[in-house]
């Protein structure tokens, strides 16, 4: 008699297009690729269903390389997968979380958090652009990042028809869709005249026929579609890297570090810590205590 055959869990995950961030649904499908290759690589002829001996044998062997965030984010895919193959669930069995404590008490680090790209280290990024198409786009995206306290994700997503001039040559800009957001309801932000300019000049470059606002340039030409959101992190580090800052610092910065310094900045300058999270679209405090944590020290010199 032969075996049933195991869950397509590939044809499954198409279900959840649109349903998710594309970011989102990219780690998801690792993941689970990545528990699908260990299942092979130990014998176990397919990954579902998953039993509970499973996933604890697969929780203790990431443990030798993985962070415990890494472990946690692979089992809710995990979780989730067998959801849509209406499969019982294993993750919530007792013993898989007495597996993830156990990594977690093992490996008790606090994040690691990204360098803030405050005001002074926007002003020496901006002028360390190159005078080219890319110079324009760039200068306008760590501003608009900056003034805007965004998610990489966010800053990518934006689109043209999301800013607004306004008489006193500021924009007026919509953020649509954040991680936080997935109704996509938005918030509404405002940028500095300064950063209004930079904008209008990249958008005075790149034409009026493209929709995202920020697009890949290829052979000095727009491209008309939105940039991927591990670009920012590039941008970033090439810019302190241009700027001559030493490769440890050049080494801290992230995608996410904008937000960092800007929520920085904002603490030093007395803002409420209510303010910045309507700021820049936090719902946890936690979440943003981190990022503070280091301006704090500045406060009181």
């Amino acid at each position: 008699m032969n075996n049933p055959a195991k869950p397509d869990w590939r044809s499954a995950f198409l279900r959840l297009e649109g349903a998710y961030a594309p970011l989102t649904m990219r780690a998801y499908r690792a993941d689970v690729e990545a528990f699908e290759t260990w299942c092979f690589d130990t014998g176990i002829p397919g990954p579902f269903p998953a039993t509970v001996d499973m996933l604890c044998r697969f929780i203790d062997d990431q443990a030798e390389m993985k962070a415990h965030s890494t472990i946690k984010r692979r089992l809710c895919a995990i979780r989730l997968v067998h959801r849509l193959l209406d499969q019982p669930d294993p993750t919530g069995h007792p013993d898989v979380q007495l597996a993830v404590r156990r990594v977690r008490r093992k490996k008790a680090a606090r994040p690691k958090q990204a360098k803030g790209l405050t005001k002074a280290y926007l002003e020496r990024f901006l002028d360390a652009q190159p005078d080219t198409p890319w110079g324009l786009r760039n200068r306008a995206m760590l501003s608009l990042g900056y003034e805007l306290l965004t998610r990489r994700s966010e800053l990518v997503a934006l689109r043209t028809d999301d800013l607004e001039l306004r008489s006193d040559g500021t924009f007026r800009v919509l953020i649509r869709r954040s991680k936080m957001d997935q109704e996509g309801l938005g918030r509404i932000s405002f940028t500095s005249r300064k950063t209004a300019r930079l904008v209008q000049d990249w958008l005075e470059w790149r034409g009026a026929k493209i929709i995202p606002l920020f697009c890949p340039i290829y052979q000095c030409k727009p491209i008309n579609r939105a940039l991927e959101a591990t670009i920012v992190k590039s941008i970033v580090k090439n810019a302190a890297r241009n700027a001559g800052l030493d490769p440890a610092d050049i080494d801290a910065f992230s995608g996410h570090s904008m937000r960092v310094g800007a929520a920085q900045d904002l603490l030093q300058r007395g803002v409420d810590t209510a303010a910045i999270m309507r700021a820049g679209g936090w719902k946890s405090v936690n979440i943003l205590a981190r990022y503070l944590e280091k301006a704090e020290h500045n406060v009181w010199e």
